[in-house]
């Protein structure tokens, strides 16, 4: 039996097939590399010793998909393959609603048709928008989100509640992602967006060894400590952590559709990451402040306690871990 990890050559893909397979499961990937890099799946088998089965398909080629589930013992599916940046969708709302929603409607429906309905989705604190009271919890008031991404991400969290409704068979759990940084402490794969970061750290990755002439930092004035924008980071490593985690789950209790967040808790400002960057790994950050970017909002930071209770997920690497660990893959890569 193999789990199903589509988009598993992107940056948290690439993570939670390493955290899988170093914990003795097999896994089957499937990327079309729309923004991955096809060397990062044998730098997968590089860290952990160990093979696996991968097609260079698009999960909207229904066919394709099909194929791969009629040469595979499938029995469960993690969704990597949706577009993530939340300005890119502001500006290609329509590839981010055929990507993310029509590509989830096509993947459950080929999981139906092969019986397979152990499902763990990648979804995101956007879902929340701007939120009426920090720490979020799970139970806290969704949207209306604040751009097409976070529409997404909300729309398929609809879609797999009404799922669960009409075939109480299926097993899901919903993680929530606050906002994923750092790199494996290997320094061979971490996050490497093919153009301009849309991403704070990795952004800042590239100012720090020169790719990049200086960090822009999105307004200045938000109603936070320093004026910028507050989130709640947490290291791909222990995001990563948590699917495994929610695959226990999913074996262990039956059937069930569970909602988790996956963050620290901690809410760190952009001048904090800016901060702590510079110290960690002896760089200089030059920065300049500008205008506020449409979609953004002050603070947004997790109440991580359900998933700590449920789940036995705690973040344990710091926010001096994941400079130190981002630093050192992009010197790696560069």
């Amino acid at each position: 039996m193999s789990i199903l990890v589509t988009g598993g050559a992107g940056y948290i893909g690439s993570h939670t097939c390493v955290e899988l397979l170093n914990h003795g499961e097999n896994i089957v990937v499937i990327d079309n590399f729309s923004n991955s890099k096809p060397h990062t799946i044998d730098l997968i088998k590089k860290i952990t010793g160990k093979d696996f089965k991968f097609y260079e398909i698009d999960y909207l080629d229904r066919k394709s998909l099909e194929r791969v589930f009629e040469e595979n013992n499938i029995e469960s599916v993690i969704n990597f393959s949706g577009y993530k940046a939340v300005g890119e969708s502001l500006e290609k709302p329509i590839e981010y609603y055929i990507n993310n929603v029509s590509g989830a409607l096509i993947l459950l429906d080929t999981m139906k048709k092969y019986n397979v309905k152990k499902f763990v989705f990648s979804s995101s604190a956007t879902v929340y928008g701007d939120p009426d009271i920090v720490p979020i919890k799970e139970n806290s008031r969704l949207g209306p989100t604040t751009n097409p991404y976070g529409n997404t991400k909300l729309f398929i969290e609809q879609i797999l509640k009404d799922l669960y409704k009409s075939d109480n068979s299926w097993d899901i759990a919903i993680l929530r992602y606050f906002n994923p940084v750092g790199a494996h402490e290997s320094g061979l794969i971490g996050e490497d967006p093919r153009d301009i970061p849309n991403n704070l750290m990795p952004y800042i990755a590239k100012v720090a060894t020169q790719q990049l002439k200086e960090l822009s930092i999105f307004g200045n004035d938000y109603d936070t400590k320093d004026g910028t924008g507050v989130r709640d980071y947490i290291h791909v490593v222990d995001l990563a952590r948590g699917h495994v985690l929610a695959l226990n789950k999913l074996d262990k209790e039956g059937k069930g559709i569970f909602i988790y967040n996956l963050g620290t808790g901690i809410g760190y400002s952009v001048l904090d990451m800016v901060n702590v960057y510079s110290k960690v790994n002896n760089v200089d950050i030059p920065y300049k402040i500008t205008e506020r970017r449409k979609g953004d909002i002050a603070s947004c930071y997790s109440d991580p306690t359900k998933a700590k209770e449920e789940l036995g997920f705690i973040a344990e690497k710091t926010l001096e871990d994941m400079c130190r660990d981002s630093y050192n893959f992009i010197k790696n890569n560069k």
